[in-house]
This record gives C-alpha cells, structure tokens and sequence, in this order.
C-alpha cells in the first residue's frame, strides 16, 4: 500500500515544479527521463494524477495540491480505484455515480461554473454542463482510414487485439493508449486525427470542385492530407510559419504518398509579400487559436488560461484572414477552422469576414466532441463575392 501513497508524493513534486510554460507532456517526459527509478507502471499511476490535478481547472485552486488531486481523481473514476479505496474508501463506493452527484460530494461548495468560468463567452449551441464535465475523461484515439484501405486496416487492429468503435466510413474511434503506429502503416494506411477534425471533410466536399487548394497555417498537414482524400486530384500549396514543422510536414506527406505540392515558409500575421503570388479556389485557414476545444486533451492549458490570450488571438486571426483572402480567386472558397469555443474566435470571426473581406457566408457549424469524447472545434465555409 506504501507505493500509492509513493505515486501521491511523485505528482505533487512533479506539479509543484511545473509553471505551465511548457506542454505537460514534456515536461513529465523530461522527469521520468531524469529519474530513472519509474517502471512503466509507476509513470502510468503518477502521470494519471497529475493530469487529475489540472482537470478542476480554475476550481479548488486554493487546494492543497494532494486534496485536489484526490478529489480530482474521484470524479475522473469510473470504477473502483485502489489509491480511492486507501485514502477515501467512501468516495471509491461512489464511483459509479452520475457527475454532478460526484461534484456534490467532492466539490466543497464550489459551483460547476467555477471549472470553466467564461461560460458567457462560448459559442453558441455548446452545453455548457456537458462540455464542463467532458474535462473529467480522457478523449479517445481517432483514426482516419485513408481510401482504398478500410479492411486491411480493421484486419490489423482485430489481429492485434486493438478494441475499436466504428464512427463512420473512414473513422475510428480506440482507447486513448493504443499503440497502433506498431500495427498500421501511419499516414498511408490511416492518419490519427480527431473526429470532429474529421468532419471537416463535409466542409471540403461542400467546397467542390476546387483545383488549386492552400493550407496556409499547414502545421503537421492534417487538414492537406484530408482535401487530397476527399477532393482528389488538386494542386496544392502549404505553409506555415515554423520551419521545423515544415521539415516534419514534409515527411509526413512522403509517408502519405503526396509528392508533389509546393510548400513556402510565411509569417502571415505581418506585412510583406506573400511568397506564392497564385490565386486559389480553396483556402484552407485552420489558424491559431486559445485551443479551449482540445482542452480534454491538455487540462493544464484549461489551469492556466489566462482570458486576455482569447483577444489576442481574435487580433492574430483577423490579421491572417485579412491577408489570405487577397489570395482568394474571384469565386474563390475560404474554409476557416478553429479548435476553439469562445464566440469571439468563431461566430465574430465570420462577422468580421462577411462586414470587412466581402465574403459570403454558406455554411457554419460547432463540431462537437464533448458528447463522442473528441475535440471540440469550430468551422465555416465563405466565398468569395463575385
């Protein structure tokens, strides 16, 4: 029983060390990597907690760290868990019960809205006691299938003994540790992408026929690999400010069999020339953004947010809007995407583009991933007003 009560003191030193400018997940890696006496059961237990510690969010943030992560720990638990049954053995019975009811018990009169307090800045349509409770569960692992390769992927997971719920066509969903990079050939057999990511494929099929595509905030190139699937042959330009991600970009498309694109290096959000001066049919604008959507994902953002950050990016937003659109062929599409919830990034934004950059509006949706234990993320489909 010692070694629980080991795991509890390993998390609060690791979070008492932590200052959230670096990705947790780094930073945990850089500590297991310095301490070596963590076997893979041990970083299981003391990473669980630790990420327990940051799901409260701007709740309980005046509780000693060992409290909170106890309590966090309760309502993140769907059965029985043997740190709860040592230390809370009343709690550990009650595992089973509906959240608000865990909340009631573990909350110390601290309202719900107290996780995530900006409930007057969401985007409209979001539940807001779903999408607050969805910060207690960890999001599954997604999986799109890539054309042509439905059944020999499916085949691979069933030989593996990789359990998988089939969302669609083309997406599955996994428990969240799968190790499926040692099974499927990633990026050409199948790519790990969010399901509601994946739904932006019902944008793009909105946005045929389009010929010359541009990514222009291309990241890892997810949203590239999705139009090529979806609108077929293209001739399609990426770009993105950091070269690193442009190096690892460009591996991922040799994996996935895209050989031929043209890619620039851009900061977007500043004066000067555009390197590609190409008029396109489709811009594709997944652009930066708070990431309160994926926030499931990387509680200790939801900890430390700051919500001055959702301006700035509003700011940030507009720049890059106001200047990819002089890309825009006359008839041109513009896909804007964001992995966002406030209604100052979404539904202002595309205020903001229909008053000020003469598009039209032809679809807009919140993707909801609080119910499939997914992302939540925001798109919308202008047009260019001829």
């Amino acid at each position: 029983m010692s070694r629980y009560y080991s795991y509890l003191n390993s998390a609060v030193e690791i979070l008492s060390n932590y200052r959230g400018d670096e990705p947790f997940a780094a930073f945990l890696k850089k500590f297991f990597s310095q301490y070596k006496k963590f076997g893979s059961t041990d970083r299981k237990w003391v990473s669980q907690l630790c990420y327990c510690y940051f799901r409260p969010g701007k709740a309980w943030q005046k509780m000693p760290m060992q409290e909170r992560v106890l309590a966090s720990l309760f309502l993140c638990s769907k059965e029985y868990n043997e740190l709860l049954q040592l230390v809370k053995p009343q709690w550990n019975e009650g595992v089973s019960l509906s959240f608000p009811e865990k909340w009631q018990i573990a909350s110390h009169d601290f309202p719900v809205n107290t996780i995530f307090p900006w409930i007057d800045q969401l985007s409209p349509g979001i539940d807001f006691e779903r999408f607050t409770e969805s910060f207690f569960t960890q999001p599954d692992l997604f999986l799109r299938i890539r054309p042509g390769k439905k059944e020999s992927v499916k085949r691979k997971l069933q030989q593996a003994s990789i359990g998988f719920e089939s969302l669609s066509e083309t997406c599955l969903a996994l428990p969240n540790t799968s190790k499926v990079d040692q099974f499927i050939e990633m990026d050409k057999e199948a790519v790990v992408q969010d399901y509601s990511s994946q739904r932006v494929g019902e944008f793009l099929l909105q946005a045929r026929p389009s010929e010359r595509v541009w990514e222009c905030c291309a990241a890892s190139g997810g949203k590239s690999i999705l139009a090529k699937d979806i609108l077929g042959k293209i001739d399609l330009t990426v770009s993105d400010l950091r070269e690193s991600i442009l190096v690892n970009l460009k591996k991922r498309f040799a994996s996935a069999g895209i050989n031929t694109y043209k890619v620039f290096k851009a900061d977007l959000s500043g004066p000067g020339k555009i390197t590609d001066p190409g008029l396109f049919d489709l811009v594709i604008a997944d652009l930066p953004c708070t990431g309160s959507g994926t926030w499931s994902r990387t509680p200790e953002q939801l900890y430390y947010f700051d919500s001055e950050k959702i301006k700035e990016y509003a700011a940030l937003q507009r720049k890059i809007l106001s200047r990819v659109v002089t890309q825009m062929a006359p008839d041109g599409y513009l896909l804007y995407i964001t992995c966002s919830v406030f209604k100052q990034e979404n539904e202002e934004q595309v205020d903001f583009m229909k008053d000020n950059l003469q598009l039209q509006l032809l679809r807009m949706e919140i993707l909801k991933g609080y119910d499939k234990k997914a992302d939540t993320l925001f798109g919308a489909l202008l047009q260019k007003s001829l």
